[in-house]
């Protein structure tokens, strides 16, 4: 239930009322002064939250009346508001699942809504009274929701799908990626890439457990994706059979929602339902299990069910109102340190972030998910934050008085030590998941929204104040430490590349507008430092999971989903050989993604911390041939695996390059060339990611100087 803070915040919270509240002393307060300020740092410093009454006793309601929440984090409650004037959608108009955070709607309008399909007007292959297969039944559903691209590997339990999905009336495209785990990264790389459903579709058995990965990856990173599994005849399931895995109850703590269809005729709905529950609220997977024979069943489809997702609709954010939003103008007003910390849920409502930085002249740092939701270009983005971050973005932090947090989760690769994160400023959060709100960091207002309506509230409040904002001092405190404290490149060394080098010129060479894609380790702290970002959806990488291996198969996402669009895989050579086999899906589909790969021969990531934090002890993160080392010897014939001669097996057209003088016109023959190409660039093992800041420490123990070169040298200062 929406409750209101002392002081008139509104923020959702599990908590129920305290006893004692007086609803007429919280009327008559005055608008947040610098006082309030003090008491949300002193409420901070103690960890402790400030007082709360519930919204509807400040309505007038009898005690009677009010709704009590739930025990679980998520059961919330509508509680009837004054009507506000929201456009309001025509009855046979399709609404997107997004939307639905933005409207004024009942739950009967929503469950009205929700049960519309994109294409109203479809036109079967089937006469309307015809039986179909439930293979036939499921393709058909897909067809209807605008399905126009899969990711789809066959096997015994879901060949009735492949078969359907050769005869598909829209012309469905299956991307036939060569392992399952690439298909669900390619599957989530479509997602990323376009803000759209991705769908994988998968057999049983060992086809479903290859799926895992990437359905933890996608609820971590909440995108909206559907899987779809074969599984075993309804006779044989739990009997061990060939094949057999309880999927459904494997991941039912990694998927938003999961479904085991035993009933032919409920296909419709419940593929109706999987697409509406991952698009919506929270984006996530969705699982839908179909046992072989209720693939084979005959049936005729009723496509006009209504969706059965009651309490799910009822705990839907609505907008919020002017008054809400109104006490965060206030703390605005009453700031002189102000920062917005963006996340992935600002990926849609990049428009409307931009329009309040620039408007209040309040700068913005962004996580590693929420890469491109403010344009890097613009003297208010003050890059990524984080572990491996701007120290400029860490110092604003650290150094605030109002954090803005929109669309964000105080993950901890973000915040390092909680109690010293932000641990000077009053923390606004507003999240479109309220069991996000509290859970990390305790904010003193917290807004359970979606942040596109109320950033769009939050202008128009902003629009009509009379008075400009000026935090013209705040910013120029900042620009001394951007200018103190870039993002480190390391002085030319003879002929060496540096990666960080590399995928500056890379980004200096593409105009910064290419779609790029990473494995996870130091290529991708580099790529999100060094390669800039103006518009979302552009960056794709494994953020919550960590997931080596998702750089190449999610390139092929978005490269099917935007077949126009440069698409980059800035990889690693440990990330890039554990989906190596994808290459084969490159020519295979033709699809013209580039492979650009900083190849050290090591773990890189891992190799850092045991430089760093175990005294150099290389425990197993030696990826090179055990016979040879290229890192000591520089002969190229020591260079382990070949991924040249290995992407020329595949039919891809490949080069390495070893020096810096050669990297430009490298670079320019892998943009220029047609079809998919492979880059592998040497670079040395030494280097480190900077600045860091170790796990678990505040902004003072960042890392800022150092490499591999001496390890133990005291020359790895801190702040």
């Amino acid at each position: 239930v929406n409750i209101v803070c002392e002081g008139g915040f509104v923020r959702a919270s599990r908590r129920r009322t305290p006893s004692g509240a007086s609803p007429d002393a919280l009327h008559a307060r005055k608008p947040p002064s610098q006082t309030m300020f003090t008491q949300a740092r002193a409420a901070m410093a103690t960890n402790t939250a400030p007082k709360c009454v519930d919204r509807a006793s400040l309505c007038g309601k009898p005690r009677s009346m009010v709704v009590r929440p739930s025990a679980r984090a998520h059961d919330r409650v509508r509680v009837a508001q004054t009507p506000r004037a929201v456009r309001q959608p025509d009855a046979s108009e399709y609404v997107d699942p997004s939307q639905f955070t933005e409207l004024e709607l009942t739950t009967a309008q929503m469950t009205a809504y929700a049960s519309k399909r994109p294409r109203a007007q479809f036109v079967s292959k089937f006469a309307d009274d015809e039986p179909r297969k439930g293979a036939d039944i499921l393709v058909e559903a897909l067809e209807r929701e605008g399905v126009n691209c899969v990711f789809a590997y066959p096997g015994g339990a879901s060949m009735e799908i492949h078969q359907s999905l050769t005869k598909s009336v829209t012309g469905i495209r299956n991307v036939l990626c060569r392992h399952e785990q690439g298909e669900v990264f390619a599957a989530e790389g479509f997602a990323k890439a376009t803000g759209q459903v991705g769908v994988c579709i998968a057999t049983s058995g060992p086809g479903a457990t290859n799926l895992v990965t990437g359905l933890a990856d996608a609820l971590l990173d909440s995108v909206p994706m559907v899987a779809i599994t074969g599984q075993v005849p309804r006779p044989m399931i739990g009997t061990d059979a060939f094949q057999e895995t309880p999927i459904v109850e494997i991941t039912r703590q990694i998927t938003k929602h999961n479904y085991l269809v035993m009933n032919v005729e409920e296909i419709p709905r419940i593929v109706r339902e999987a697409f509406f529950l991952a698009a919506s609220g929270r984006p996530g997977p969705v699982l839908i299990d179909i046992p072989k024979d209720v693939q084979q069943q005959l049936a005729v489809p009723y496509w006009e069910p209504k969706v059965s997702l009651n309490g799910y609709l009822s705990r839907l954010p609505t907008p919020p109102t002017s008054p809400q939003l109104q006490q965060v103008l206030d703390l605005i007003k009453d700031s002189k340190r102000p920062v917005v910390y963006a996340g992935g849920g600002c990926l849609d409502a990049d428009k409307e972030l931009v329009e309040f930085c620039r408007a209040t002249g309040i700068p913005c740092t962004n996580t590693l998910m929420g890469l491109g939701a403010f344009p890097e270009s613009d003297p208010l983005s003050l890059s990524m934050l984080g572990m491996h971050g701007a120290v400029y973005a860490n110092y604003a932090i650290d150094n605030a008085d109002l954090l803005l947090a929109f669309g964000v989760r105080f993950d901890d690769r973000v915040t390092g030590k909680l109690e010293a994160f932000a641990q000077r400023a009053a923390i606004v959060h507003i999240d479109i998941d309220p069991a996000e709100l509290g859970k990390n960091k305790k904010p003193f207002c917290s807004i359970f929204s979606n942040i596109k309506p109320a950033l769009k509230t939050l202008n128009k409040l902003v629009s009509q104040e009379k008075e400009k904002f000026d935090f013209s001092q705040w910013r120029a405190e900042i620009e001394v430490q951007r200018k103190k404290f870039p993002f480190p490149v390391p002085e030319q060394e003879g002929d060496v590349i540096a990666p960080q080098a590399a995928i500056k010129m890379l980004c200096e060479m593409t105009e910064g507008k290419a779609i790029i894609s990473t494995g996870v380790g130091q290529h991708q702290m580099w790529a999100a430092q060094h390669y800039k970002f103006d518009e979302p959806r552009n960056w794709l990488t494994s953020g919550g999971l960590g997931s080596m291996g998702f750089g190449l198969p999610a390139a092929i996402g978005a490269q099917a989903a935007r077949p126009d669009d440069l698409v980059i895989d800035i990889d690693g050579d440990g990330s890039f050989v554990m989906n190596i086999q994808e290459l084969a899906t490159l020519h295979a589909e033709n699809l013209p993604v580039k492979c650009f790969i900083l190849n050290n021969q090591y773990l890189g990531m891992v190799v850092q911390w045991e430089d760093r934090f175990y005294k150099a002890n290389r425990g197993h993160t030696y990826l090179g041939s055990p016979d040879d080392d290229y890192q000591v010897s520089k002969d190229e014939a020591h260079i382990f695996p070949d991924f040249v001669t290995i992407s020329k097996g595949f039919r891809v057209p490949a080069e390495r390059v070893m020096r810096m003088s050669d990297l430009p016109g490298a670079i320019k023959r892998m943009l220029e060339t047609p079809g998919p190409y492979l880059l592998d660039v040497m670079v040395p093992h030494i280097e480190h990611v900077l600045p860091m800041v170790p796990g678990g420490g505040t902004f003072k123990d960042t890392i800022v100087t150092g490499n591999g070169k001496n390890p133990t040298s005291s020359d790895m200062k801190t702040l």
